[in-house]
Protein backbone atom coordinates (compact mmCIF):
# COMPACT_ATOMS: atom_id res chain seq x y z
CA UNK A 1 0.00 0.00 0.00
CA UNK A 2 0.98 3.43 -0.92
CA UNK A 3 1.88 5.87 1.80
CA UNK A 4 0.98 9.42 1.43
CA UNK A 5 3.71 11.36 2.19
CA UNK A 6 1.85 14.82 1.21
CA UNK A 7 1.83 16.69 4.79
CA UNK A 8 -1.46 17.93 5.62
CA UNK A 9 -1.47 21.87 6.57
CA UNK A 10 -1.69 22.30 10.58
CA UNK A 11 -4.77 24.33 11.83
CA UNK A 12 -2.66 27.47 12.27
CA UNK A 13 -1.30 27.03 8.38
CA UNK A 14 -5.03 26.92 7.04
CA UNK A 15 -5.96 29.86 9.37
CA UNK A 16 -2.79 31.70 8.27
CA UNK A 17 -4.00 31.16 4.34
CA UNK A 18 -7.76 32.50 5.24
CA UNK A 19 -5.87 35.39 6.80
CA UNK A 20 -4.08 35.72 4.07
CA UNK A 21 -7.08 35.72 1.59
CA UNK A 22 -9.10 37.66 3.87
CA UNK A 23 -6.40 40.35 3.46
CA UNK A 24 -5.94 40.22 0.01
CA UNK A 25 -9.49 40.95 -0.53
CA UNK A 26 -9.94 43.44 1.49
CA UNK A 27 -7.29 45.18 0.73
CA UNK A 28 -5.34 45.39 4.23
CA UNK A 29 -2.34 46.63 5.16
CA UNK A 30 -0.29 44.62 7.95
CA UNK A 31 -0.94 47.45 10.05
CA UNK A 32 -4.21 47.93 9.44
CA UNK A 33 -4.26 44.11 10.53
CA UNK A 34 -1.95 44.52 13.62
CA UNK A 35 -4.52 47.80 14.30
CA UNK A 36 -7.76 45.79 13.92
CA UNK A 37 -6.07 42.90 16.52
CA UNK A 38 -5.34 45.58 18.91
CA UNK A 39 -8.36 46.38 19.43
CA UNK A 40 -9.64 42.79 20.06
CA UNK A 41 -6.62 42.70 22.14
CA UNK A 42 -8.52 45.66 24.41
CA UNK A 43 -11.43 44.53 24.25
CA UNK A 44 -10.56 40.91 24.85
CA UNK A 45 -8.20 42.16 28.11
CA UNK A 46 -10.93 44.54 29.07
CA UNK A 47 -13.66 41.89 29.78
CA UNK A 48 -10.67 39.32 30.94
CA UNK A 49 -10.13 42.07 33.71
CA UNK A 50 -13.58 42.07 35.25
CA UNK A 51 -13.72 38.75 35.64
CA UNK A 52 -10.30 38.83 37.31
CA UNK A 53 -11.79 41.25 39.53
CA UNK A 54 -15.23 39.18 39.79
CA UNK A 55 -12.80 35.86 40.84
CA UNK A 56 -10.38 38.02 43.54
CA UNK A 57 -14.13 39.70 45.21
CA UNK A 58 -15.47 35.89 45.25
CA UNK A 59 -12.88 34.45 46.70
CA UNK A 60 -12.47 37.09 49.09
CA UNK A 61 -15.90 36.85 50.11
CA UNK A 62 -15.50 32.86 50.48
CA UNK A 63 -11.98 32.42 52.60
CA UNK A 64 -13.16 35.68 55.06
CA UNK A 65 -16.85 36.11 54.68
CA UNK A 66 -17.99 32.33 55.25
CA UNK A 67 -14.67 31.49 56.82
CA UNK A 68 -15.34 34.16 59.81
CA UNK A 69 -19.03 33.02 59.73
CA UNK A 70 -17.58 28.80 59.90
CA UNK A 71 -14.56 29.58 62.69
CA UNK A 72 -17.63 32.12 64.75
CA UNK A 73 -19.41 28.93 65.22
CA UNK A 74 -16.38 26.75 66.62
CA UNK A 75 -15.27 29.34 68.93
CA UNK A 76 -15.79 33.14 70.19
CA UNK A 77 -12.04 34.06 69.90
CA UNK A 78 -12.35 33.13 66.07
CA UNK A 79 -9.24 35.24 65.23
CA UNK A 80 -7.10 32.76 66.02
CA UNK A 81 -7.67 30.72 63.70
CA UNK A 82 -6.90 33.63 61.02
CA UNK A 83 -3.60 32.29 60.16
CA UNK A 84 -5.47 29.68 58.03
CA UNK A 85 -7.31 31.65 55.48
CA UNK A 86 -4.07 32.58 53.59
CA UNK A 87 -2.64 29.05 54.68
CA UNK A 88 -5.39 27.49 52.51
CA UNK A 89 -5.10 29.58 50.19
CA UNK A 90 -1.39 28.86 49.54
CA UNK A 91 -2.45 25.07 49.63
CA UNK A 92 -4.77 25.62 46.37
CA UNK A 93 -2.07 28.29 44.99
CA UNK A 94 0.76 25.48 45.47
CA UNK A 95 -0.32 23.04 42.83
CA UNK A 96 -1.37 25.44 40.23
CA UNK A 97 2.04 27.16 39.94
CA UNK A 98 3.73 23.57 40.26
CA UNK A 99 2.14 21.03 37.80
CA UNK A 100 -0.01 23.09 35.48
CA UNK A 101 2.15 26.60 34.77
CA UNK A 102 5.41 27.82 36.67
CA UNK A 103 4.70 30.84 34.66
CA UNK A 104 1.99 31.77 37.15
CA UNK A 105 4.38 31.67 40.28
CA UNK A 106 5.33 35.08 41.66
CA UNK A 107 4.94 38.46 40.64
CA UNK A 108 4.65 37.19 36.55
CA UNK A 109 5.97 40.70 34.98
CA UNK A 110 9.46 39.02 34.69
CA UNK A 111 8.07 36.01 32.43
CA UNK A 112 6.31 38.51 30.09
CA UNK A 113 9.68 40.45 29.62
CA UNK A 114 11.51 37.34 29.17
CA UNK A 115 9.01 36.02 26.62
CA UNK A 116 9.23 39.38 24.94
CA UNK A 117 13.20 39.50 24.99
CA UNK A 118 13.76 35.47 24.48
CA UNK A 119 10.65 33.84 22.67
CA UNK A 120 9.31 36.43 20.06
CA UNK A 121 6.40 37.40 22.60
CA UNK A 122 5.51 33.71 22.70
CA UNK A 123 3.34 33.06 26.03
CA UNK A 124 1.72 29.84 26.45
CA UNK A 125 -2.47 30.34 26.23
CA UNK A 126 -2.58 28.16 29.75
CA UNK A 127 -0.84 30.73 31.30
CA UNK A 128 -3.84 33.35 31.40
CA UNK A 129 -6.13 30.72 33.28
CA UNK A 130 -3.72 29.14 35.63
CA UNK A 131 -2.73 33.20 36.43
CA UNK A 132 -6.38 34.38 36.72
CA UNK A 133 -7.58 31.53 39.19
CA UNK A 134 -3.84 31.55 41.27
CA UNK A 135 -3.69 35.00 42.09
CA UNK A 136 -7.48 36.03 42.77
CA UNK A 137 -7.06 32.69 45.07
CA UNK A 138 -3.98 34.15 46.87
CA UNK A 139 -5.14 37.67 47.02
CA UNK A 140 -8.76 36.73 48.10
CA UNK A 141 -7.36 34.62 50.78
CA UNK A 142 -5.49 37.97 52.08
CA UNK A 143 -2.16 37.16 50.26
CA UNK A 144 0.21 40.28 50.39
CA UNK A 145 -0.02 41.37 46.55
CA UNK A 146 -1.83 43.26 43.93
CA UNK A 147 -3.72 42.92 40.55
CA UNK A 148 -1.18 44.57 38.45
CA UNK A 149 1.62 41.46 38.12
CA UNK A 150 -1.50 39.25 37.47
CA UNK A 151 -3.13 41.13 34.65
CA UNK A 152 -0.30 42.31 32.93
CA UNK A 153 0.93 38.58 32.50
CA UNK A 154 -2.74 37.64 31.88
CA UNK A 155 -3.19 40.58 29.03
CA UNK A 156 0.32 39.36 27.46
CA UNK A 157 -1.53 35.86 27.43
CA UNK A 158 -3.89 37.04 25.49
CA UNK A 159 -2.18 39.01 23.31
CA UNK A 160 -0.01 36.94 22.32
CA UNK A 161 -2.28 34.19 22.05
CA UNK A 162 -4.14 36.40 19.41
CA UNK A 163 -0.97 36.82 17.57
CA UNK A 164 -0.24 32.83 17.48
CA UNK A 165 -3.26 32.16 16.35
CA UNK A 166 -3.57 34.39 13.09
CA UNK A 167 0.16 33.56 12.73
CA UNK A 168 2.02 36.91 12.93
CA UNK A 169 5.14 37.88 13.04
CA UNK A 170 7.59 37.69 16.58
CA UNK A 171 7.39 41.51 16.36
CA UNK A 172 4.01 41.75 15.65
CA UNK A 173 3.21 39.41 18.51
CA UNK A 174 5.38 41.19 20.86
CA UNK A 175 3.24 44.59 20.03
CA UNK A 176 -0.14 42.72 20.70
CA UNK A 177 2.18 41.53 24.05
CA UNK A 178 2.32 44.86 24.84
CA UNK A 179 -0.96 45.18 23.95
CA UNK A 180 -2.31 43.25 26.39
CA UNK A 181 -0.40 44.66 29.32
CA UNK A 182 -1.25 48.10 28.76
CA UNK A 183 -4.82 47.08 28.88
CA UNK A 184 -4.67 45.32 32.02
CA UNK A 185 -2.69 48.11 33.46
CA UNK A 186 -5.88 50.45 31.64
CA UNK A 187 -8.49 48.32 32.78
CA UNK A 188 -7.44 47.00 36.14
CA UNK A 189 -6.37 50.82 37.37
CA UNK A 190 -8.60 52.91 35.25
CA UNK A 191 -5.39 54.39 34.23
CA UNK A 192 -5.37 54.19 30.19
CA UNK A 193 -2.03 56.50 29.93
CA UNK A 194 0.05 54.35 32.27
CA UNK A 195 -0.99 51.49 30.60
CA UNK A 196 0.76 52.56 27.26
CA UNK A 197 3.46 53.66 29.60
CA UNK A 198 4.28 50.84 31.32
CA UNK A 199 3.71 48.47 28.35
CA UNK A 200 6.44 51.08 26.06
CA UNK A 201 8.52 51.47 29.22
CA UNK A 202 9.19 48.27 30.98
CA UNK A 203 7.23 45.34 29.08
CA UNK A 204 8.87 46.32 25.32
CA UNK A 205 11.72 49.22 25.81
CA UNK A 206 10.23 50.55 22.38
CA UNK A 207 8.59 53.96 21.88
CA UNK A 208 8.53 53.02 18.03
CA UNK A 209 5.38 54.87 16.31
CA UNK A 210 4.15 51.60 14.73
CA UNK A 211 4.32 50.18 18.46
CA UNK A 212 2.94 53.45 20.17
CA UNK A 213 -0.57 53.42 18.00
CA UNK A 214 -1.62 49.78 18.53
CA UNK A 215 -0.71 49.99 22.39
CA UNK A 216 -2.60 52.98 22.97
CA UNK A 217 -5.87 51.82 20.86
CA UNK A 218 -5.56 48.63 23.32
CA UNK A 219 -5.16 50.52 26.48
CA UNK A 220 -8.12 52.86 25.59
CA UNK A 221 -10.67 49.97 24.18
CA UNK A 222 -9.73 48.08 27.84
CA UNK A 223 -10.83 51.52 29.50
CA UNK A 224 -13.79 52.04 27.76
CA UNK A 225 -14.78 48.64 28.38
CA UNK A 226 -14.38 48.61 32.43
CA UNK A 227 -15.56 52.57 32.28
CA UNK A 228 -18.98 50.63 30.34
CA UNK A 229 -19.93 48.33 33.70
CA UNK A 230 -17.78 50.07 36.52
CA UNK A 231 -18.09 53.48 35.59
CA UNK A 232 -15.76 55.97 35.68
CA UNK A 233 -14.13 56.76 39.25
CA UNK A 234 -10.22 56.65 39.95
CA UNK A 235 -8.67 54.25 42.24
CA UNK A 236 -8.41 56.57 44.99
CA UNK A 237 -10.55 59.52 45.96
CA UNK A 238 -8.32 62.58 47.51
CA UNK A 239 -8.67 65.25 49.36
CA UNK A 240 -7.40 68.95 48.06
CA UNK A 241 -3.74 69.11 47.69
CA UNK A 242 -1.50 71.90 46.65
CA UNK A 243 1.80 72.73 46.97
CA UNK A 244 1.94 75.79 49.95
CA UNK A 245 5.15 76.83 49.40
CA UNK A 246 8.34 76.94 47.58
CA UNK A 247 10.28 75.45 50.86
CA UNK A 248 8.08 72.00 50.27
CA UNK A 249 10.33 70.94 47.45
CA UNK A 250 13.66 69.99 49.43
CA UNK A 251 11.41 67.95 52.24
CA UNK A 252 9.53 66.22 48.87
CA UNK A 253 13.33 66.13 47.55
CA UNK A 254 14.18 63.73 50.87
CA UNK A 255 11.19 62.02 50.70
CA UNK A 256 11.99 60.76 47.06
CA UNK A 257 15.67 59.69 48.52
CA UNK A 258 14.23 57.37 51.46
CA UNK A 259 11.23 56.36 49.16
CA UNK A 260 14.47 55.12 47.02
CA UNK A 261 16.03 53.59 50.47
CA UNK A 262 12.80 51.92 50.95
CA UNK A 263 12.48 50.41 47.46
CA UNK A 264 15.74 48.48 47.68
CA UNK A 265 14.95 47.35 51.80
CA UNK A 266 11.55 46.27 49.51
CA UNK A 267 13.34 44.77 46.54
CA UNK A 268 16.23 42.85 48.66
CA UNK A 269 13.85 41.32 51.38
CA UNK A 270 11.21 39.93 48.40
CA UNK A 271 14.30 38.03 47.03
CA UNK A 272 15.87 37.07 50.14
CA UNK A 273 12.80 35.79 51.06
CA UNK A 274 12.55 34.05 47.62
CA UNK A 275 16.16 32.55 48.50
CA UNK A 276 15.25 31.64 52.08
CA UNK A 277 12.03 29.57 50.77
CA UNK A 278 14.10 27.66 47.88
CA UNK A 279 17.51 26.77 50.01
CA UNK A 280 16.38 26.44 53.76
CA UNK A 281 12.75 25.10 53.53
CA UNK A 282 12.83 21.55 52.72
CA UNK A 283 9.94 20.78 51.74
CA UNK A 284 7.72 20.17 48.49
CA UNK A 285 7.36 23.30 46.51
CA UNK A 286 3.52 23.05 46.21
CA UNK A 287 3.29 22.84 50.09
CA UNK A 288 5.91 26.21 50.44
CA UNK A 289 2.81 29.01 49.38
CA UNK A 290 1.16 27.21 52.47
CA UNK A 291 3.98 27.87 54.69
CA UNK A 292 3.78 31.87 53.28
CA UNK A 293 0.22 32.21 53.66
CA UNK A 294 0.59 30.75 57.53
CA UNK A 295 3.50 33.51 58.91
CA UNK A 296 1.41 35.91 56.69
CA UNK A 297 -1.64 35.41 58.72
CA UNK A 298 0.41 35.10 61.87
CA UNK A 299 1.25 38.77 60.98
CA UNK A 300 -2.11 39.94 59.61
CA UNK A 301 -3.53 38.63 63.28
CA UNK A 302 -2.06 41.60 65.18
CA UNK A 303 -1.92 43.85 62.09
CA UNK A 304 -4.54 42.86 59.17
CA UNK A 305 -3.64 46.05 57.54
CA UNK A 306 -0.96 43.87 55.74
CA UNK A 307 -3.40 41.65 53.86
CA UNK A 308 -4.10 41.76 50.26
CA UNK A 309 -3.44 44.85 48.30
CA UNK A 310 -4.54 47.25 51.37
CA UNK A 311 -6.73 49.99 49.59
CA UNK A 312 -8.71 50.99 52.57
CA UNK A 313 -5.63 51.74 54.70
CA UNK A 314 -4.45 53.75 51.50
CA UNK A 315 -6.91 55.97 51.81
CA UNK A 316 -6.75 56.34 55.18
CA UNK A 317 -3.27 57.81 55.07
CA UNK A 318 -4.18 60.07 52.01
CA UNK A 319 -6.71 61.30 54.28
CA UNK A 320 -4.43 61.87 57.30
CA UNK A 321 -6.23 59.28 59.48
CA UNK A 322 -3.97 56.90 60.69
CA UNK A 323 -1.24 57.36 63.85
CA UNK A 324 2.72 57.97 63.37
CA UNK A 325 4.01 55.38 64.63
CA UNK A 326 1.31 52.74 62.66
CA UNK A 327 2.47 54.17 59.52
CA UNK A 328 6.14 54.14 60.17
CA UNK A 329 5.51 49.74 61.71
CA UNK A 330 3.35 48.96 58.85
CA UNK A 331 5.88 50.25 56.24
CA UNK A 332 8.49 47.16 57.30
CA UNK A 333 5.58 44.87 57.75
CA UNK A 334 4.00 45.25 54.54
CA UNK A 335 7.67 44.75 53.08
CA UNK A 336 7.65 41.20 55.02
CA UNK A 337 3.92 40.39 54.65
CA UNK A 338 4.55 40.64 50.65
CA UNK A 339 8.06 39.29 50.57
CA UNK A 340 6.54 35.84 52.49
CA UNK A 341 3.49 35.62 50.25
CA UNK A 342 5.94 36.08 46.59
CA UNK A 343 8.37 34.79 48.09
CA UNK A 344 7.44 30.93 48.90
CA UNK A 345 5.70 31.38 45.64
CA UNK A 346 2.41 32.46 45.88
CA UNK A 347 1.05 34.96 42.63
CA UNK A 348 0.85 38.33 42.52
CA UNK A 349 1.67 41.78 41.63
CA UNK A 350 4.05 43.68 43.53
CA UNK A 351 2.44 47.27 42.63
CA UNK A 352 0.11 47.43 44.79
CA UNK A 353 2.45 46.67 48.18
CA UNK A 354 4.54 49.48 46.63
CA UNK A 355 1.49 51.39 46.95
CA UNK A 356 0.65 50.75 50.45
CA UNK A 357 4.74 51.18 51.34
CA UNK A 358 5.14 54.22 49.43
CA UNK A 359 1.89 55.96 51.71
CA UNK A 360 2.86 54.48 54.51
CA UNK A 361 6.34 56.40 54.13
CA UNK A 362 5.40 59.45 52.30
CA UNK A 363 2.32 59.85 55.28
CA UNK A 364 4.89 59.05 58.54
CA UNK A 365 7.45 61.61 56.56
CA UNK A 366 4.47 64.22 56.19
CA UNK A 367 3.26 64.33 60.19
CA UNK A 368 6.53 64.50 60.98
CA UNK A 369 7.14 67.60 58.35
CA UNK A 370 3.81 68.77 59.55
CA UNK A 371 4.80 68.73 63.24
CA UNK A 372 8.15 70.85 62.71
CA UNK A 373 6.82 73.46 59.84
CA UNK A 374 3.39 73.77 60.07
CA UNK A 375 2.78 77.20 58.51
CA UNK A 376 4.42 76.06 55.39
CA UNK A 377 3.68 72.54 54.87
CA UNK A 378 0.47 70.51 53.16
CA UNK A 379 -0.75 67.78 55.60
CA UNK A 380 0.68 64.24 55.97
CA UNK A 381 -2.03 62.87 52.91
CA UNK A 382 0.10 65.27 50.40
CA UNK A 383 3.34 63.25 51.23
CA UNK A 384 1.54 60.01 51.43
CA UNK A 385 0.29 60.57 47.61
CA UNK A 386 3.56 61.32 46.64
CA UNK A 387 5.45 58.73 48.21
CA UNK A 388 3.06 56.16 46.42
CA UNK A 389 4.86 57.18 43.06
CA UNK A 390 8.21 57.43 44.82
CA UNK A 391 8.26 53.76 45.67
CA UNK A 392 6.67 52.76 42.62
CA UNK A 393 9.49 54.45 40.85
CA UNK A 394 12.60 53.39 42.75
CA UNK A 395 11.32 49.75 42.59
CA UNK A 396 10.23 49.49 39.01
CA UNK A 397 13.05 52.00 37.85
CA UNK A 398 10.03 53.35 35.79
CA UNK A 399 9.50 56.93 36.68
CA UNK A 400 7.39 58.15 34.20
CA UNK A 401 4.96 55.20 34.62
CA UNK A 402 4.92 55.91 38.16
CA UNK A 403 4.35 59.54 37.99
CA UNK A 404 1.48 59.00 35.39
CA UNK A 405 -0.02 56.27 36.99
CA UNK A 406 -0.22 58.16 40.26
CA UNK A 407 -1.78 61.13 38.59
CA UNK A 408 -4.19 58.85 36.62
CA UNK A 409 -4.96 56.94 39.91
CA UNK A 410 -6.01 60.15 41.71
CA UNK A 411 -6.87 62.24 38.67
CA UNK A 412 -5.32 65.17 40.90
CA UNK A 413 -2.72 67.48 39.00
CA UNK A 414 -2.25 69.75 41.67
CA UNK A 415 0.92 67.47 43.13
CA UNK A 416 2.37 67.21 39.89
CA UNK A 417 5.55 69.01 40.61
CA UNK A 418 6.86 67.52 43.62
CA UNK A 419 5.52 63.71 42.58
CA UNK A 420 8.25 64.35 39.59
CA UNK A 421 11.15 65.35 41.71
CA UNK A 422 10.53 62.47 44.11
CA UNK A 423 10.10 59.67 41.56
CA UNK A 424 13.21 60.94 40.01
CA UNK A 425 15.08 61.10 42.77
CA UNK A 426 13.77 57.69 43.98
CA UNK A 427 14.27 56.00 41.44
CA UNK A 428 18.04 57.50 40.44
CA UNK A 429 19.45 56.87 44.28
CA UNK A 430 17.57 53.21 43.71
CA UNK A 431 19.52 52.28 40.85
CA UNK A 432 22.00 53.53 42.43
CA UNK A 433 22.16 51.32 44.79
CA UNK A 434 20.60 48.53 43.05
CA UNK A 435 21.48 48.26 39.48
CA UNK A 436 17.92 46.18 38.60
CA UNK A 437 14.82 46.38 39.58
CA UNK A 438 12.26 44.26 41.26
CA UNK A 439 11.32 43.37 37.34
CA UNK A 440 14.78 42.31 36.45
CA UNK A 441 16.44 41.12 39.36
CA UNK A 442 14.22 38.36 38.74
CA UNK A 443 16.07 37.68 35.53
CA UNK A 444 19.26 38.52 35.99
CA UNK A 445 19.26 35.85 39.27
CA UNK A 446 18.55 33.42 36.15
CA UNK A 447 21.48 34.54 33.60
CA UNK A 448 19.39 36.79 31.78
CA UNK A 449 19.77 40.79 31.43
CA UNK A 450 17.53 42.46 29.36
CA UNK A 451 18.06 46.03 28.13
CA UNK A 452 16.18 47.53 25.83
CA UNK A 453 13.34 44.69 25.48
CA UNK A 454 16.39 42.20 24.14
CA UNK A 455 19.20 39.75 26.59
CA UNK A 456 22.56 41.85 26.75
CA UNK A 457 24.05 38.50 28.03
CA UNK A 458 23.05 36.59 24.44
CA UNK A 459 24.61 39.93 22.60
CA UNK A 460 27.71 40.14 24.85
CA UNK A 461 28.53 36.00 23.91
CA UNK A 462 28.76 37.26 20.38
CA UNK A 463 31.19 39.40 18.59
CA UNK A 464 31.39 41.70 16.00
CA UNK A 465 33.52 39.94 13.54
CA UNK A 466 30.87 36.97 13.57
CA UNK A 467 28.34 39.14 11.62
CA UNK A 468 29.90 41.99 9.86
CA UNK A 469 29.76 41.98 6.09
CA UNK A 470 33.02 41.91 4.57
CA UNK A 471 31.49 42.25 0.87
CA UNK A 472 30.39 45.87 0.95
CA UNK A 473 29.84 48.59 -1.71
CA UNK A 474 31.85 51.43 -1.43
CA UNK A 475 31.40 54.99 -2.56
CA UNK A 476 34.95 56.64 -4.00
CA UNK A 477 34.83 60.02 -2.62
CA UNK A 478 35.05 61.88 -5.86
CA UNK A 479 31.52 60.33 -6.94
CA UNK A 480 29.01 63.09 -7.89
CA UNK A 481 25.74 63.37 -6.21
CA UNK A 482 23.85 62.33 -9.17
CA UNK A 483 26.09 59.28 -9.22
CA UNK A 484 25.23 58.61 -5.40
CA UNK A 485 21.55 58.64 -6.57
CA UNK A 486 21.53 55.78 -9.45
CA UNK A 487 23.51 53.58 -7.42
CA UNK A 488 21.23 53.67 -4.46
CA UNK A 489 18.21 53.63 -6.67
CA UNK A 490 19.82 49.89 -7.70
CA UNK A 491 21.13 49.04 -4.28
CA UNK A 492 18.74 47.16 -1.75
CA UNK A 493 21.23 48.46 0.65
CA UNK A 494 20.45 51.98 2.82
CA UNK A 495 23.95 53.49 3.77
CA UNK A 496 27.57 53.28 2.23
CA UNK A 497 30.92 53.85 3.16
CA UNK A 498 32.95 56.61 1.84
CA UNK A 499 36.52 55.93 0.82
CA UNK A 500 39.83 57.59 -0.63
CA UNK A 501 42.07 55.96 -3.26
CA UNK A 502 43.82 54.35 -0.73
CA UNK A 503 40.86 52.76 0.85
CA UNK A 504 40.52 54.75 3.85
CA UNK A 505 37.49 55.40 5.38
CA UNK A 506 36.28 58.66 5.14
CA UNK A 507 32.23 58.33 6.45
CA UNK A 508 29.03 57.27 5.96
CA UNK A 509 26.39 58.52 3.15
CA UNK A 510 22.88 57.12 4.22
CA UNK A 511 19.65 57.34 2.39
CA UNK A 512 18.06 59.86 4.37
CA UNK A 513 21.53 61.86 4.21
CA UNK A 514 21.16 62.15 0.14
CA UNK A 515 17.22 62.99 0.72
CA UNK A 516 18.00 66.13 2.88
CA UNK A 517 20.81 67.06 0.74
CA UNK A 518 18.56 66.57 -2.92
CA UNK A 519 15.70 68.39 -0.89
CA UNK A 520 18.02 71.46 -0.09
CA UNK A 521 20.37 71.85 -3.14
CA UNK A 522 18.79 70.05 -6.02
CA UNK A 523 20.67 67.72 -8.07
CA UNK A 524 24.21 69.77 -7.94
CA UNK A 525 26.81 67.67 -9.83
CA UNK A 526 29.35 70.07 -8.32
CA UNK A 527 28.54 67.99 -4.65
CA UNK A 528 30.87 64.86 -4.45
CA UNK A 529 30.57 62.18 -1.90
CA UNK A 530 33.24 63.70 0.26
CA UNK A 531 31.40 66.83 1.03
CA UNK A 532 28.51 65.43 2.36
CA UNK A 533 30.08 62.14 3.61
CA UNK A 534 29.69 61.81 8.09
CA UNK A 535 32.59 61.49 8.99
CA UNK A 536 30.83 61.82 12.81
CA UNK A 537 29.20 58.35 12.79
CA UNK A 538 30.35 55.70 15.40
CA UNK A 539 32.31 52.80 14.37
CA UNK A 540 32.85 49.46 15.94
CA UNK A 541 35.55 46.89 16.46
CA UNK A 542 35.62 43.62 15.56
CA UNK A 543 36.33 42.46 18.73
CA UNK A 544 33.61 43.88 20.49
CA UNK A 545 30.22 42.43 21.36
CA UNK A 546 27.16 42.74 19.57
CA UNK A 547 25.93 44.55 23.22
CA UNK A 548 28.22 47.59 22.83
CA UNK A 549 27.32 47.62 19.24
CA UNK A 550 23.31 47.91 20.20
CA UNK A 551 24.28 50.33 22.72
CA UNK A 552 25.91 52.50 19.69
CA UNK A 553 23.06 51.44 16.93
CA UNK A 554 20.47 53.23 19.98
CA UNK A 555 22.87 56.67 20.53
CA UNK A 556 23.20 56.83 16.89
CA UNK A 557 20.05 56.14 15.89
CA UNK A 558 21.72 54.68 12.17
CA UNK A 559 20.93 51.85 10.13
CA UNK A 560 24.45 50.38 9.63
CA UNK A 561 28.07 51.60 11.18
CA UNK A 562 31.50 50.98 10.30
CA UNK A 563 33.64 48.51 11.52
CA UNK A 564 37.56 50.26 11.62
CA UNK A 565 40.40 47.55 12.13
CA UNK A 566 41.97 48.56 15.89
CA UNK A 567 45.71 48.23 14.23
CA UNK A 568 45.43 50.21 11.24
CA UNK A 569 43.55 53.68 11.48
CA UNK A 570 40.57 54.13 9.21
CA UNK A 571 41.22 51.08 7.61
CA UNK A 572 37.26 49.25 6.78
CA UNK A 573 37.38 45.95 7.21
CA UNK A 574 33.52 45.41 7.16
CA UNK A 575 29.93 46.40 7.60
CA UNK A 576 27.26 45.82 10.13
CA UNK A 577 23.68 46.34 9.86
CA UNK A 578 20.56 46.55 12.22
CA UNK A 579 19.22 43.84 10.50
CA UNK A 580 22.43 42.00 10.80
CA UNK A 581 22.42 42.32 14.43
CA UNK A 582 18.51 40.92 15.45
CA UNK A 583 19.47 38.32 12.52
CA UNK A 584 22.54 37.45 14.74
CA UNK A 585 20.33 37.39 18.27
CA UNK A 586 17.22 35.59 17.29
CA UNK A 587 19.81 32.81 15.43
CA UNK A 588 21.70 32.72 19.32
CA UNK A 589 18.28 32.55 20.82
CA UNK A 590 17.08 29.43 19.32
CA UNK A 591 20.49 27.34 19.40
CA UNK A 592 20.11 28.34 23.51
CA UNK A 593 16.69 27.41 23.47
CA UNK A 594 16.93 23.96 21.85
CA UNK A 595 20.52 23.49 23.33
CA UNK A 596 22.22 23.26 19.68
CA UNK A 597 26.11 24.26 19.97
CA UNK A 598 27.52 26.79 17.62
Amino acid sequence: MEIDTTKRPTILERTGDRIASLVEKAHLSEQTILIILAFVVGLSTGFVALFFRFLIHFFYDLFFGKGELVFSQLTTNWHIFIPLIPALGGLLVGPIVSFFSSEAKGHGVPEVMLAVATKGGIIRPRVAVAKSVASSICIGSGGSAGREGPIVQIGSAVGSTIGQYFRMSDQRIKVLVGCGAAGGISAVFNAPIAGVFFALEIILGDFAIHTFGPVVLSSVIASVVTHAFLGNYPAFSVPHYELLSVAELPMYLVLGGLCGLFSVLYITTLYRAEDFFEDKVKIPGYLKPALGGLLLGIIGVFFPQVFKDGYEFIKQALYSEMALWLMSVLIFLKILATSLTLGSGNSGGIFAPSLFIGSMAGGSFGKLMHWLFPAVTASSGAYALVGMGAVVAGATHAPITAMVIIFEMTGDYRIILPLMLACAFSALLARRLKPESIYTLKLVRRGITLRGGRDIEVLSSIYVKEVMNRHYQTIPQHMTLGAIWRLMEDSREECFPVTDENGRFLGMISLQDLRTIITREGMDNLIIARDIANSEITSLSPYESLAGASHKFGLRDTVALPVIDENVPHRLVGIVTRRDLIKAYDKRLIQKATGIER
